[in-house]
Parts: structure tokens; C-alpha cells; sequence
């Protein structure tokens, strides 16, 4: 598994599709993942720090999981099937460990609520659908701030969620 960080939500035009956008922590791949509105909102609003009047969904999960002395050690982006992708949460309550399936976009709304918790992409879903941003001999990205928005945007324009099914 490779750690990854959020870098943010985009919406892909024309389409107002929302992406939820992961880059490999000690690489240069991007991680594109298609999500519903609600989740986008979800991630933006803990992101950017904004406190609802009431709980969301996942203000609640996580305080139910903190009223029951469960920690969301880690997300885990584990696998890309039919266009399709998959996730698991890492808990651990005492001395259990406990593994849930659950949607990409919802493991990752949780991690961003909560201090410290790693999120890991698969090293296969990586290589199907990472987006590749250049870098210089000093390792930093060789292009700035606009020109990968740029990139990223061309990126969109020419791809589609069945780009991601995996192929014969």
C-alpha cells in the first residue's frame, strides 16, 4: 500500500462530476476518484473547517465510533473493479482490529473529520488509474500550481469513469 494525501475536491466540467483527488505522498501520481455530491460536500466542508449547526452523517459516524472507543486507524483504496472503486476502513478497538468495506469517498469524508489517519492506495489501483505529473531532477513538480490544474482538466476532458474498467 502506498500513502497517499487528499489534495482536495474538483468538480470535472461540463459534467459537474465531483472528484475527490489523492496524491502519493513520495511519488507524482495523482488518484482521481468519482463521487456523489453529498460526500464531496461532506470532504470540503472538513477540509475547509466548516462546523454545521447538526451533525452530517459522518460527524455522527465519527462520534459514534468515539463514544464507543472505536479508532479509525486507516482508509485503504484496495481495488478497482468495473469501473468501480473499493475501499476499507482500519479500526481497532482495544485490542481488536476490525476491517469494513466501505465506498472510497465515505472512508475518506471520515479520515478527513479525524487527526492523523493514514489513507493508502493499492499499488494496482495506482498503476490503472493514477495520473503521472512530471517532476524535475530535484523532484519537485516540474510544472506549477495552474499548469497541473491544467493538465488535470485535459485529463478529464478525455476520460470516463468506464475508462477505469479493467480491460482483457
Amino acid at each position: 500500500m502506498i500513502e497517499m494525501e487528499l489534495v482536495g475536491v474538483r468538480v470535472e466540467l461540463p459534467a459537474n462530476q465531483p472528484i475527490v483527488l489523492l496524491k502519493e505522498r513520495e511519488g507524482s501520481r495523482y488518484l482521481p476518484i468519482w463521487i456523489g455530491a453529498v460526500e464531496a460536500t461532506a470532504i470540503a466542508f472538513a477540509l475547509q473547517g466548516v462546523e454545521t449547526p447538526r451533525p452530517l452523517t459522518h460527524d455522527l459516524f465519527v462520534d459514534v465510533l468515539q463514544k464507543m472507543g472505536v479508532e479509525l486507524a486507516a482508509v485503504h483504496v484496495t481495488d478497482l473493479r468495473d469501473g468501480t472503486f473499493f475501499a476499507e476502513l482500519q479500526l481497532i478497538q482495544g485490542d481488536r482490529v476490525f476491517t469494513v468495506s466501505a465506498r472510497p469517498s465515505d472512508a475518506i469524508a471520515l479520515a478527513s473529520r479525524l487527526d492523523e489517519v493514514p489513507i493508502l492506495g493499492a499499488e494496482d489501483v495506482l498503476e490503472e488509474a493514477g495520473l503521472e505529473i512530471d517532476t524535475d531532477e530535484d523532484g519537485e513538480e516540474s510544472v506549477d500550481a495552474e499548469e497541473e490544474v491544467r493538465q488535470f482538466r485535459a485529463f478529464l476532458e478525455d476520460v470516463a469513469p468506464e475508462d477505469f474498467a479493467g480491460g482483457d
